[in-house]
């Protein structure tokens, strides 16, 4: 009788629940139907908001007041440090920008939910559960910083080990008797990624009225890497004294090489000072533990 009890609510929920999406889901046809006609005039307001979608009458508006409070309670100068990070993950408008402090703004305003649930519920006291609020708190402050700060590395060691492959192939292009535009759109389309998307975005600015120099200096200022910094003034360099680009690509492209060789074996380098930490803190305890465990037990029996 309980099984059937169950199974009968079950599929009440279940037909109350497909009544209701089907009614939803003929509401959103007839609306973008209505929306098709140019002609169409609804004398209600409140039908008239309906026809909008949702995202437009209750998210938009949500997130324009997050954004605006974000805005007002920011430091000088961290919306600007915000806005330069969402330039280099290749994003335009500010779009991402509102919706970050917005989200910044929601985990600020959740710190206190966070800490009264775990004083509710959580089964911890005294110094564990202020280890495990200052922890939550931490998380909920620099979260969303770290999050965005882990994209940009991404992105700009993505540039920083693709380069020297580009400027091979620029070589190449260059030097089979194409400009050095005209080298730059062939070979974005055999090296997709991060980079290639920031060179189509300087030929567009290109191609829209900009010089070479304005395009070449917004580039290394969206990118922010090193490498791409020395290549864009050696290309400026170039410019203004009259060098071949071909030679200068290629010492460019050498160099960008050895760049990279290094950077690797820093990285390998780095690599046993990284695992002296998890070895210490937890291979050498359990060591311990196997090696020296029979000794003191075989100790303690025979004292």
């Amino acid at each position: 009788m309980l099984t059937l009890a169950v199974i009968g609510i079950g599929a009440g929920i279940a037909l109350v629940a497909y009544a209701l999406l089907s009614q939803a889901q003929e509401r959103a046809v007839v609306r973008s139907s209505l929306r098709q006609l140019d002609d169409y005039e609804v004398e209600n307001v409140r039908d008239k908001e309906l026809l909008d979608p949702l995202k437009d009458r209750a998210v938009t508006p949500l997130v324009a007041g997050l954004t605006a409070v974000g805005r007002r309670f920011t430091p000088q100068g961290y919306l600007e440090n915000v806005r330069q990070k969402f330039s280099t993950l290749g994003t335009r408008g500010d779009d991402d920008v509102d919706r970050f402090l917005a989200v910044r703004v929601v985990t600020i305003a959740l710190i206190p939910v966070a800490i009264i649930l775990i004083y509710k519920f959580a089964p911890l006291e005294g110094l564990m559960r202020l280890a495990v609020i200052g922890l939550v708190t931490l998380f909920l402050v620099l979260g969303p910083d770290a999050m965005l700060n882990r994209r940009v590395a991404d992105r700009q060691w993505q540039i920083r080990t693709k380069l020297p492959d580009m400027l091979d192939l620029l070589v190449i292009s260059v030097e089979a008797g194409l400009g050095f535009e005209q080298a730059l759109d062939r070979t974005t389309h055999a090296v997709p990624g991060p980079l290639a998307q920031e060179f189509t975005r300087m030929l567009g600015e290109i191609r829209a009225g900009a010089s070479r120099a304005e395009s070449l200096r917004a580039l290394e200022r969206r990118c922010d890497v090193p490498e791409m910094r020395s290549f864009v003034l050696a290309i400026l360099q170039a410019d203004t004294f009259g060098v071949s680009i071909g030679r200068v690509l290629r010492t460019q492209a050498d160099e960008m090489r050895v760049k990279r060789r290094q950077i690797a074996q820093e990285k390998a380098m780095k690599a046993p000072v990284k695992m002296l930490v998890p070895m210490v803190l937890c291979i050498f305890p359990s060591l311990f533990i196997v090696v020296l465990a029979p000794a003191v037990i075989n100790i303690v029996h025979s004292f």
